[in-house]
């Protein structure tokens, strides 16, 4: 009989050594930035009861949660004519009571809802975990990903804003990637949708509008007129989307177009003071206040961000916007909250593509104990406890076994000082300490050893 194939679910990943070594760097590098600003570690677990989940994304959000059967006899409620009858989501919605978790923003709302007696506000977690989407893979997509949030709950103080683009600018310079930093507003966008009249289409002209970058300025105009918009209605968007300039000018430009609107015209003052006291800080990377982007989920109400690499082809690499209402789905009214995303596994895609890891990122051992025996063994495994308390990562190769297996084990693993430790070494109280790089063979102290190795 054949041995099965093995394999992971489609838009999973196995992550090698290397691989966690280099995905480390980023999340080491993320939870620096978050701690230097004051944000303190979360938890939430996978899963989360579908009730807390289902509702908070919006229709697409919806189809795309990962549900997770009952326990036990979860069809016995059941009669054959309701598993035929009922649609997926109804059948779900009775035979599942948890779900995987989407996102980390509606975990962390039920986190603050839950705990919110002990809680000190405002209130700055960040939490990097897992999410999972039932989503089509495809290149730059995964069914399974990791988020690297920063949220901000209890201020309505537009620093908070400000603090956030400052950790992105941070982070990014501190992994060597060059991005685009865009920044809108949602109350803007509603006022787009009070300008031509269709208030009451705002979800429809958001989404379309946010695809204008990918597919172009008359194809949004089909999806928007597929969407019950009218030519005239359409056609009031053109002085809106032929402003361009820099921030200033387009800040302007959109002032004169709304100053009947104060919808509009309350998240062109929001996003004017941002855009205002950032020209003030030492940000390194691009800012680009950009009239199109609508992030499409339902509970952004204030400033939204996203972020894009300038030197790779690949979506965005961080997101995120202020959200005033979250926390009033589970019964928290009027709890103002802002928060960022960072998107670890394309930052991971395109710290590859630019080759930007540090050297050192993969931290294998640095020194290898060759094993001649049970008592050479024995007197190595004493040589590095010290070696490892001096904080020298240190191996003792475990099988008394041929010289060149053991050599070729520590060329294949990048081990750059190999320790021979035989009779002769023992009795001297020296170790012979072998440079992989040059072949070079010392007679060291232990001490000398260890000193040798911190110095280069």
């Amino acid at each position: 009989m054949s041995s099965q194939k093995t394999s992971i679910p489609k838009g999973t990943r196995d992550f090698s050594p290397k691989e966690m070594a280099k995905r480390n760097y980023i999340f080491n590098t993320i939870r620096e930035v978050y701690a230097l600003y004051g944000f303190q570690p979360i938890e939430t677990p996978a899963m989360e009861n579908l009730s807390t989940l289902m509702g908070k994304y919006g229709e697409e959000g919806d189809k795309l949660l990962f549900k997770i059967l009952n326990s036990g006899d979860f069809l016995n409620k059941l009669d054959t004519n309701d598993i035929h009858s009922f649609s997926p989501q109804k059948l779900a919605a009775n035979i599942c009571e948890k779900g995987l978790r989407y996102d980390l923003t509606v975990p962390f709302a039920r986190f603050v809802v839950q705990h919110r007696e002990e809680l000190n506000l405002p209130f700055k977690r960040y939490q990097i975990q897992p999410v999972w989407r039932a989503d089509r893979p495809q290149k730059g997509r995964y069914r399974e990903f990791y988020q690297c949030d920063a949220d901000i709950v209890g201020s309505d103080s537009l620093l908070n804003e400000v603090e956030l683009v400052q950790i992105i600018d941070t982070v990014f310079q501190r992994l060597g990637i060059r991005i685009c930093i865009k920044i809108n507003n949602r109350k803007i966008l509603s006022g787009m949708a009070e300008y031509i009249g269709r208030s009451d289409r705002l979800t429809d002209i958001t989404v379309a509008i946010d695809k204008l970058d990918k597919i172009g300025i008359d194809k949004v105009k089909e999806e928007l007129a597929a969407n019950g918009l009218s030519t005239e209605e359409i056609k009031k968007l053109d002085p809106i989307f032929a402003i361009q300039g820099g921030n200033n000018d387009k800040l302007s430009a959109i002032r004169e177009l709304f100053k009947e609107n104060e919808t509009g015209t309350k998240g062109i003052e929001e996003l004017s003071f941002v855009l205002n006291t950032l020209q003030k800080l030492p940000i390194k990377n691009e800012i680009d206040f950009d009239l199109t982007l609508a992030r499409g989920l339902n509970y952004y109400t204030g400033c939204i961000f996203e972020v894009k690499a300038c030197d790779v082809e690949i979506g965005s690499i961080t997101g995120g916007g202020r959200y005033d209402n979250l926390t009033g789905i589970f019964g928290m009214p009027g709890l103002s909250g802002v928060g960022i995303s960072f998107g670890a596994d394309r930052i991971y895609d395109v710290l590859n593509q630019l080759g930007l890891y540090p050297k050192d990122t993969l931290q294998t051992a640095q020194l290898l104990f060759i094993n001649f025996g049970e008592r050479e063994a024995a007197h190595c495994m004493s040589l590095a406890a010290k070696t490892r308390q001096a904080g020298i990562r240190t191996e003792v190769y475990p099988d008394s076994t041929k010289m060149k297996k053991q050599m070729s084990y520590a060329n294949n693993a990048n081990i750059p000082y190999v320790a021979l430790v035989g009779e002769n070494e023992i009795q001297n109280g020296t170790v012979s300490l072998k440079i992989m790089e040059t072949g070079e063979q010392q007679a060291l102290t232990i001490e000398q050893a260890i000193q040798l190795i911190k110095d280069t």
